[in-house]
């Protein structure tokens, strides 16, 4: 896969100024483009901007606006942070760098992508402090790119500051960036002063009994007291103070015909300091939810463990890991929509895939009772690029997914031109079975027999496909079922992990690797001999693993030397995993949002290969000329001789070939393996006159290569509140989300193939025995 790049559109020399609706906007300077890719260290980037800007970088601060927010600035300032920059503008290719003054940054809310929430949120301003009522969006600091340095608080100021409110002249409150907080509560106090007249008294009124509840328990965080529930229900609510023997009370209930709630009698005297200190304070996970949403909006990946920490820092309350967890996953709800409504969007959602999307196959079923059990996409730009330029190779994987429903990703991908993954189609499942992979395979077919039927005229015929899967997942008779005259190849690396399984008795870390080095050189040898030298091998370390390669592993459905379908040397099917990597981004969303992601993810490869396929302009695809370039190398050393038949050649080196011109056929079997002459095969055709490019597989030139990515897809309405009020009107099915949900607790880490592979096992330094250590050595222990 090529490597991600932005151009980088450097500006400098203007100010910031705030639009309507809190907006920035930049006015003047001069701007340069740089390139940037993931190999860009921050160092060399900021050299580069010192020497377009002929500036000392050190003086200033590079930040940029996340896509689609204008609001919030975020700093570069190490590595991390560059590639970060990178990820949001994938798709934009280009993103906005502002170069501002160290001392002074224009926006005191940006930070660095790095930034926790206690950074992120700046300190109330002085309104905040004096007018209760009111909350932070009511309030913003004044943008300055030309301020004085910050006040310097001594240590003194900062004890005076514990009892009293701190006053600051208003022509320095540009100039605060943080309030001192070394006793660890001046911020907090600032941070929810605001709430302390959240509940006035009698009479005052809320719009439902869940603001209400909401205001509580800011009031009692404000005050510092934790209160108990007497009674709490849909019309009325009573509360008491947690201390014993305080008399503070509040009682509210609903005004008749309405749904507003009024408080009818309170308390407010209390004769306690507070019940429980921080760990009294009432808190929910709808008000953790409330309180990082923003957050969380701008940082995804934002850890309950650093919510934990910036909730206690900023309002003194010290939450569980749990509550953390579930705030977060309220928050993310609130942010992305629920996925009940996911499902019931789905059948809207499948019509306008295809609506936006001629030609592309978006369908979907459930099962009696209406839940969810699977969804299957391929748009028409996909099957049409695998028809006109991808060979007829296809390998299938499949991803367990972790939302609230689970559920598995299928995904069909091929590999392009320039031996890069090329996305088919994929569904969700809500199980990994052999009756969901036929379907999906079903639903392949279909997809490219439409695509073939319509454009008939500009496709080749398909050829067999070589279907490249794990055997476990019993394709081997849904495939040629599905598919007639296709062919299934068993991927090297699950059938790896099946033998090392399946392996009976102790092996040493070392026979293991061993084994499976001679393993994978047997599975790649293209001829007989080669093959049964290196299970001969095998042989040697393990008799039981010989027994099981040769009886039980079906040796034609994944060696080179038997296959009887053409892979042109792919041996495994994690060549899709790309593919499973920008799935497990789109994990947690809700089902339509998840395919939408995906999508918006194959749109955004096409139009960067389609970029990079109009520049190849050599008579291969870039890897293909390297892969050529390296036999035409070997092949200056090699002598040809003419047999009586003028097609085929004899051609001397390390071995004797022979080169079948007729056929494109090498007795070395390299050229048949890979589709590009092998280099007893360019010594024949340079030594006779022949264009060696002529002889590679159409699949390699820049023509088909361009063919692939010639079709574009388009982007999908998500109109949410749109979508919502049609499918449950229009449609005739509503889906529901299937009865499988995440069990509670960390998900268990399940080991890598590789880990899997080559764990190493434990071995005694005292008696040399696997399987203990010499603490627990009972040889060592009888001699004591």
């Amino acid at each position: 896969m090529s490597e991600k790049r932005v151009i980088a559109i450097c500006i400098s020399g203007g100010e910031f100024q705030t639009e309507k609706g809190g907006v920035l906007s930049y006015k003047g300077g001069e701007a340069h483009a740089i390139d940037v890719d993931e190999e860009m260290k921050f160092k060399d980037f900021t050299s580069e901007i010192g020497e377009v800007f002929n500036c000392d970088v050190r003086t200033v601060c590079l930040k940029y606006f996340l896509p689609d927010n204008r609001k919030t600035l975020i700093s570069i300032s190490n590595d991390k942070d560059l590639q970060r920059m990178i990820k949001f503008h994938e798709h934009s290719n280009t993103a906005d760098v502002y170069l501002l003054p160290e001392e002074a940054p224009p926006d005191i809310a940006s930070r660095s992508s790095r930034t926790t929430l206690s950074e992120a949120i700046p300190p109330a301003p002085l309104d905040d402090m004096i007018d209760d009522t009111t909350g932070p969006e009511d309030h913003h600091l004044p943008l300055s790119v030309s301020v004085s340095a910050p006040p310097v608080v001594t240590m003194e100021q900062v004890d005076a500051l514990d009892s009293q409110v701190m006053i600051t002249p208003p022509d320095m409150m540009s100039s605060i960036i943080e309030v001192p907080n070394p006793k660890g509560d001046i911020l907090t106090k600032a941070r929810t002063q605001q709430w302390q007249n959240t509940i006035t008294g009698v009479g005052q009124r809320f719009k439902n009994v869940g603001e209400f509840r909401e205001a509580l328990r800011k009031y009692a965080i404000a005050n510092q007291f934790g209160f108990r529930y007497k009674k709490n229900d849909s019309h009325r609510v009573t509360v008491k103070c947690k201390a014993e023997g305080c008399p503070w009370r509040i009682h509210a209930s609903r005004l008749s015909t309405t749904q507003l709630i009024c408080i009818k009698k309170m308390n407010p005297s209390h004769t306690c300091e507070g019940a429980g200190g921080i760990n009294g304070l009432q808190t929910s996970r709808s008000w953790v939810a409330s309180i990082i949403k923003e957050k969380l909006k701008v940082f995804p990946n934002y850890k309950p463990k650093d919510i934990v920490s910036d909730i206690k820092e900023e309002y003194g309350i010290q939450l569980n890991y749990f509550q953390a967890w579930r705030g977060k996953e309220i928050a993310r709800e609130q942010l992305q929509g629920s996925y009940k409504d996911g499902y019931k969007q789905l059948p809207l959602f499948c019509e306008k895939i295809m609506e936006t999307n001629p030609g592309s196959l978006a369908t979907f079923t459930t099962k009696e009772d209406s839940s969810f059990h699977r969804v299957f996409v391929s748009f028409h730009a996909s099957v049409y690029g695998f028809l006109v330029g991808c060979r007829p190779l296809v390998f299938l994987d499949s991803m367990p997914l972790k939302s609230k429903y689970q559920g598995t990703l299928l995904a069909a991908t091929s590999v392009d031109g320039d031996d890069e993954v090329f996305p088919m189609a994929f569904a969700v499942v809500d199980a990994e079975t052999d009756e969901n992979w036929e379907w999906f395979l079903l639903q392949l077919r279909s997809a490219l027999s439409i695509t073939f039927e319509q454009q008939k005229e500009h496709l080749h015929e398909p050829c067999r496909i070589t279907f490249v899967a794990d055997r476990q997942k019993n394709l081997s008779e849904s495939i040629p079922r599905v598919f007639e005259g296709s062919f299934h190849a068993y991927c090297l690396r699950y059938l790896t992990e099946e033998l090392i399984r399946d392996l009976k008795g102790p092996f040493s870390h070392e026979i293991k690797r061993l084994i499976v080095d001679d393993f994978y050189a047997a599975a790649y040898a293209p001829r007989l001999d080669a093959f049964e030298r290196h299970v001969e091998n095998i042989k040697g370390l393990s008799p039981d693993a010989y027994n099981w390669i040769v009886q039980n592993s079906k040796p034609d459905q994944w060696a080179n030397a038997y296959l009887l379908g053409s892979r042109y040397n792919h041996m495994t099917s994690n060549s899709g995993e790309p593919f499973f990597s920008w799935a497990s981004d789109a994990n947690d969303l809700p089902i339509t949002q998840m395919v939408d992601v995906i999508r918006g993810k194959i749109m955004g490869l096409i139009h960067a290969r389609r970029i990079n396929a109009a520049e190849a302009n050599g008579r291969l695809t870039p890897s293909m000329e390297v892969k050529l370039a390296k036999e035409c190398e070997k092949a200056q050393s090699l002598h040809v001789a003419t047999s009586a038949d003028n097609n085929t050649f004899h051609v001397r080196g390390e071995t004797f070939e022979i080169v079948d011109m007729a056929q494109w056929e090498c007795s070395c079997r390299g050229w048949q393996l890979t589709g590009l002459p092998c280099q007893h095969a360019v010594a024949v055709l340079t030594c006779n006159g022949h264009c060696i490019y002529d002889f590679c597989l159409r699949y390699f030139t820049p023509e088909s290569y361009r063919a692939t990515y010639s079709l574009s897809i388009n982007p999908v309405p998500l109109l949410e509140g749109e979508m919502c009020r049609e499918s449950s009107g229009g449609s005739a099915v509503t889906v529901t989300p299937p009865p499988t949900r995440r069990p509670p607790g960390r998900p268990p880490k399940k080991k890598t193939a590789a880990e899997e592979v080559m764990k190493r096992q434990l071995q005694c330094s005292r008696c040399k025995g696997l399987g203990h250590n010499k603490s627990t050595c009972k040889e060592y222990l009888l001699e004591c």
